[in-house]
C-alpha cells in the first residue's frame, strides 16, 4: 500500500473552499452525512507525488464555538480524527475576518497550512497580501492561490505533503490575550492538566481553558462527565465571573473581542491598499439586489424564472419521460408475461420498474435543474441576498431569510425542497423548515387542483386552496415554532461579493448531489411501490378501502371508491387524478367533492419520494411523524370543509 494521507479544508463560506476541493478530487468525490448529523460530509481522493491523499470538506463555518451543527461537526473532527494536515482556506480579500477562524483553529493546534485564496478578486480590489510576512505573523506556511484557475494548488499540495510529513516545520502562533484572561486561562489550563487527564489527551488543555471561559455548551457538557469535571466547572465559572466583573461585558464577548483586535493587527500589519477601492460593477448590483424597495422586485423576478425552469422545464422533461415509460412497461409486461405467471409480472413490472421509473421521472427532472440552479445562485453570491430580504417575514414563522429559498422551491417539488433544508444552521431550524415544505403544494399537487378544480369548479377555487394552503403554512409554522423545544436563531452569514461562476464547478456540485439522492432515495421508492403493488395483489387494497369507508365516504363525503387513487396517490400525486377519472367520472362529483378530494390530496405527504428525502434528512421517526401529521390534518380539514361548504 502506498503512502497515503488525511487533509481536512476549513474556512468560512464563499471562500472559494468547495472550488478547492473539486479541483483537488474532481469527479472522485463522495458526498454523504456526518454520523449522526444531517450536515454534508463531502470526501474525495487524489494521488500526487506517490500520495494517495484523501481530502475531507468540512462546513463553511466562522468560529469554531458551538452554533451550529457545522461548528460542532468540524470542532470534532478536527480535535479526535487528528487528520495529517488542516488546510485553512482564507480569502485573500476579506483577511481580517477570515483571520478570527484562523486564530481559533491555531488554539486547537492541528498541522495547518494557511490557502490565502481568491488572491486575484483581492488584487482587482487594490489588495495585496505580503504571504511571507502573513506566514511569520501566524508560523504556518501560507500558499496563494486562484480555486477557479487552479493557479498554486500543486504548490499547495507539496507543502502539504511537506508539513504531514515532517520535512516542514511549524511554529504556530501562541494566540494571547491580555492579562487578566492570560491569568485565569493559565490557572484552568493547569487544573485541567491534573484533573481531567483524558480529556487533555484530546483537547489541548490551554483550549479547554479558553473555551471554559468562554462558557461552551460543547465543552462544558464534555467536562460534566468527568470525575472531577464538577469541581473544574465551579472554579472556571468563578473565573468567568472576576472577568465578567473587571470589564463589564459577558465573558464570551471579551474573549471574542481581543480576537478580534489581534486579527485586525495581523492583516493591517501583511495588507497594502495599492489604488483607493472604486464603487465596481459588482458592489453596484449588490447595492441594487439588497435594496430596502428595489430588492424585491428583482427577487420576484429571480425567483419566478427560476420558479419556471424548474416548473416548466420539469413539467416538459417528465412528460417525455412518462411517455417514453409507458411503452416501456407496456413492452415488458408482455414480453415477461410470456414465461411469467401474472403476479409476477405485475410485482417485477408494475413493483419494481415502475418504482424505478417513477424516481426518474417524478424527482429528477425537478432535482436537476434545481441543483443547477441552487448552484449558480450559491456561486453566484445572490443566496445570501434573498435571505437577507425575506429575513423579517419569516421570522414570524420563527425562521430567518434563508428558508424562503427551499419554501419557494416547494412549489415545483418537494423533494429538492427538503433537502433544501440543509442551508438551515441547526437542526431545529431544519425540522421546522421541512415541516411547513411539505405543506407546499408541489408541481404534481398542482395537476391535481387545476385539473379538477380549476377545470370543473372554476379558477377562483383553485386559487382559494393556494390561498388556504398559505395561511395553513403560516399557522403551522407559529404552532410548530412555539412547540419544537430549542431557542430560534438570528440569520448570521456572510455577504460575499459577487462572482461569475465557473460551469465546471456548477456542473461537479450537480452531480454529487444527484448522485447522492439517487442512491439514498431510489432504494426507498422501489421497495414502497413493490409494498403498495403487493398489496393490491393479494386483494389487502380493497379491504383497506373497505375498511376506510366510514372514513372516505362518511367523514370527507367522497365516493367510496375515491379511497383508491388517494391510497395510491403515495407514488405520486398525479395519480389520485388519473385513477380517480379511471374509477369514477369526474362530472358526477359535485364541486363540494371535488374541492374536498383536492384539499385532501394538497396537503397529505406528496409522494414516495418525498418521505425518502425526509429519512434521509432526519431519519425514519421524524419523518413518520410529518408524514401521520400531514395525513391526519388532510382528511379533518378535508371532513370540515366537506361540512362547511354543504350548508
Amino acid at each position: 500500500m502506498g503512502k497515503q494521507l488525511r487533509i481536512a479544508l476549513a474556512g468560512n463560506a464563499n471562500v472559494g473552499k468547495s472550488v478547492i476541493f473539486n479541483q483537488l478530487t474532481g469527479l472522485n468525490q463522495i458526498v454523504g452525512n456526518w454520523p449522526g448529523k444531517t450536515v454534508e460530509r463531502a470526501e474525495g481522493t487524489l494521488h500526487f507525488e506517490g500520495y494517495t491523499i484523501r481530502i475531507i470538506d468540512l462546513p463553511g463555518i466562522y468560529s469554531l464555538s458551538t452554533f451550529s451543527m457545522e461548528e460542532i461537526v468540524s470542532r470534532d473532527y478536527i480535535a479526535t480524527e487528528k487528520p495529517d494536515g488542516i488546510v485553512n482556506v482564507v480569502d485573500a480579500s476579506m483577511l481580517e475576518r477570515n483571520l478570527y477562524f484562523t486564530l481559533q483553529l491555531l488554539e486547537l493546534d492541528p498541522p495547518t497550512i494557511l490557502d490565502l485564496n481568491q488572491v486575484d478578486f483581492a488584487a482587482k480590489k487594490g489588495i495585496r497580501i505580503d504571504a511571507e510576512k502573513l506566514s511569520s505573523a501566524l508560523g504556518v506556511p501560507v500558499i496563494q492561490t486562484v480555486a477557479i484557475t487552479g493557479m498554486g494548488i500543486n504548490e499547495l499540495l507539496s507543502t502539504v505533503i511537506a508539513v504531514a510529513n515532517g520535512e516542514k516545520q511549524l511554529k504556530p502562533l501562541r494566540v494571547t490575550y491580555g492579562k487578566e484572561i492570560e491569568k485565569r486561562a493559565e490557572t484552568i489550563e493547569k487544573l485541567v492538566s491534573v484533573k481531567l487527564p483524558q480529556i487533555c489527551a484530546v483537547y489541548p488543555a490551554r483550549w479547554i481553558a479558553i473555551k471554559l471561559l468562554e462558557r461552551d455548551e460543547d465543552v462544558t457538557g464534555k467536562i460534566r462527565n468527568y470525575e472531577d469535571g464538577k469541581e473544574v466547572l465551579v472554579y472556571a465559572e468563578k473565573l468567568a465571573g472576576e472577568l465578567e466583573k473587571i470589564h463589564g461585558e459577558p465573558s464570551p464577548v471579551i474573549i471574542a473581542s481581543e480576537r478580534y483586535s489581534l486579527a485586525t493587527k495581523i492583516a493591517k500589519a501583511v495588507t497594502t491598499v495599492e489604488a483607493p477601492p472604486k464603487i465596481s460593477l459588482e458592489q453596484k448590483i449588490d447595492a441594487l439586489t439588497t435594496h430596502k424597495i428595489l430588492g424585491y422586485p428583482i427577487l420576484v423576478g429571480i425567483l419566478a424564472v427560476m420558479f419556471t425552469l424548474i416548473f416548466v422545464g420539469g413539467n416538459f422533461v417528465s412528460a417525455g419521460f412518462d411517455y417514453a415509460f409507458g411503452i416501456l412497461t407496456s413492452q415488458t409486461a408482455n414480453a415477461l408475461s410470456q414465461f411469467l405467471p401474472e403476479i409476477a409480472v405485475d410485482l417485477i413490472n408494475k413493483g419494481v420498474l415502475s418504482g424505478v421509473l417513477a424516481g426518474i421521472s417524478v424527482a429528477l427532472p425537478y432535482i436537476v435543474p434545481f441543483y443547477i440552479l441552487l448552484a449558480l445562485l450559491e456561486d453566484s453570491g445572490y443566496l445570501p441576498r434573498a435571505a437577507f430580504l425575506m429575513d423579517n417575514f419569516m421570522h414570524k414563522i420563527g425562521l430567518h431569510g434563508k428558508a424562503f429559498i427551499p419554501l419557494m422551491l416547494g412549489y415545483g417539488c418537494n423533494v429538492p425542497a427538503c433537502i433544501g433544508c440543509r442551508i438551515m444552521e441547526t437542526q431545529r431550524e431544519r425540522l421546522l423548515s421541512a415541516f411547513v415544505v411539505v405543506l407546499i403544494p408541489c408541481a404534481a399537487r398542482t395537476v391535481v387542483i387545476l385539473g379538477l378544480v380549476g377545470r370543473f369548479v372554476g379558477l377562483h377555487a383553485a386559487l382559494a386552496l393556494y390561498i388556504f394552503d398559505l395561511i395553513l403554512v403560516f399557522a403551522l409554522g407559529r404552532i410548530a415554532f412555539k412547540v419544537l423545544p430549542g431557542e430560534p436563531v438570528g440569520l448570521i452569514m456572510e455577504m460575499p461579493p459577487y462572482k461569475r461562476p465557473t460551469i465546471k464547478n456548477i456542473l461537479i456540485k450537480t452531480w454529487s448531489r444527484t448522485r447522492d439522492f439517487v442512491f439514498i432515495a431510489f432504494p426507498i421508492i422501489i421497495a414502497g411501490s413493490l409494498a403498495i403493488v403487493a398489496l393490491d395483489i393479494t386483494g389487502f387494497t380493497t379491504y383497506i378501502v373497505n375498511g376506510a369507508s366510514p372514513l372516505i365516504s362518511g367523514w370527507l363525503g367522497l365516493p367510496v371508491l375515491a379511497g383508491i387513487p388517494l391510497i395510491f396517490g403515495i407514488l405520486r400525486k398525479e395519480l389520485t387524478l388519473i385513477l380517480l377519472a379511471e374509477l369514477v367520472p369526474l362530472q358526477s362529483l359535485t364541486a363540494v367533492q371535488m374541492i374536498v378530494f383536492a384539499l385532501v390530496a394538497m396537503i397529505y405527504i406528496p409522494c414516495l419520494a418525498t418521505i425518502a428525502a425526509l429519512k434521509r434528512e432526519f431519519g425514519w421517526k421524524k419523518a413518520l411523524i410529518i408524514t401521520l401529521i400531514d395525513v391526519g390534518l388532510a382528511l379533518f380539514l378535508g371532513g370540515i370543509a366537506y361540512r362547511i361548504l354543504s350548508l
